[in-house]
């Protein structure tokens, strides 16, 4: 382990850091990934000018993430071992991820076209204000598949693997990838560093992710689920987020993917998942799909732990 802290150690501390989250949140003052957004908003404004815009986006996230993930590798070492709890708190969005879409499914329940439409809006990049609700369901199902691996599992991956600091890594080079990992003119070459570290970070929690929703679908969509997760994955351009999303949709036994509407121009993606259209109701399916694989790596988390150290004794 890099975090040189015993395998049960580090799973009791997981444990208490994702207790940390379900219990208080986000902390809606002072939170750090807010304050590194903007950082890296002004690192991106001085240096993403003039030519060599990849060797620019490289300097940039270097000096956006190596100097926080050094100060909490030292935080984690000095600081004793509820650093390592704190900083997975401060990292993972599980609540987050339940508070921004569980909204949006009961306004669709309700009836409330307009408050879904606006609270679908805080959470994804398409336009929302002529969706319907299939479409304002098949947005919250997908941010919540997708966005279960980037805030919650692959945090808990490289908590894991390293500790703390493992998860500041992580999550911090996974917002510079929102931020910047763009194939737009302003963004294309800048953002390709990002794209790629996230990239290469991701890599294996999210086959972990897909394969988590493939073994908790339900009866015969299990095999769905890994057969869209086989097919539909390589279509499309995110090596990491097809595996997560089509397993998902698969699991859900739901069709996402296909057109959305960005800047007033309908964008046709690969589609996801089978069966029919998203509801209102997926968007909860969807959240106890996350839900019940957090509470599956929690456990294999234990008793790997436990096994481990028995092999040690």
């Amino acid at each position: 382990m890099l975090s040189g802290l015993p395998p049960l150690t580090l799973a009791l501390l997981m444990l208490a850091g994702v207790a940390l989250d379900l219990l208080l949140g986000e902390a809606r003052r002072w939170h750090p990934l807010v304050g590194f957004g903007r950082v890296a908003s002004l690192l991106e404004r001085r240096l993403n000018v003039g030519g060599m815009r990849i060797g620019r986006g490289l300097l940039a996230w270097t000096l956006a993430v190596l100097p926080p993930t050094l100060l909490a590798c030292g935080a984690c070492a000095l600081g004793g071992l509820a650093v390592h709890a704190l900083l997975l708190y401060f990292c993972i969005g599980l609540r987050s991820l339940r508070d921004h879409t569980l909204p949006i499914h009961a306004a669709l329940l309700d009836g409330d076209l307009a408050r879904a439409r606006w609270l679908t809006a805080r959470i994804v990049s398409r336009d929302t204000d002529r969706a319907g609700e299939s479409d304002l369901a098949k947005a919250g199902a997908e941010s919540l598949l997708e966005n279960g691996n980037d805030a919650v599992f692959g945090t808990l991956f490289w908590f894991l693997l390293a500790g703390g600091w493992g998860a500041v890594l992580f999550r911090l080079a996974n917002t510079l990838d929102a931020m910047w990992g763009y194939r737009s003119e302003r963004f294309n070459l800048f953002g390709r560093v990002a794209a790629r570290i996230d990239d290469a970070l991701n890599y294996v929690p999210a086959r972990l992710t897909a394969l988590s929703y493939v073994l908790l679908a339900s009866g015969g969509n299990r095999l769905r689920a890994w057969r869209c997760w086989r097919a539909q994955a390589p279509r499309w351009s995110s090596p990491n987020a097809g595996p997560v999303m089509a397993s998902g949709a698969g699991a859900l036994g739901v069709s996402l993917g296909g057109a959305a509407t960005y800047g007033g121009e309908v964008e046709q993606r690969p589609p996801l998942g089978a069966g029919p259209a998203a509801a209102g109701a997926d968007i909860l399916r969807a959240w106890r799909l996350v839900w019940r694989a957090t509470l599956l790596w929690c456990v294999l988390a234990l008793v790997g732990a436990v096994i481990l150290g028995a092999m040690h004794a």
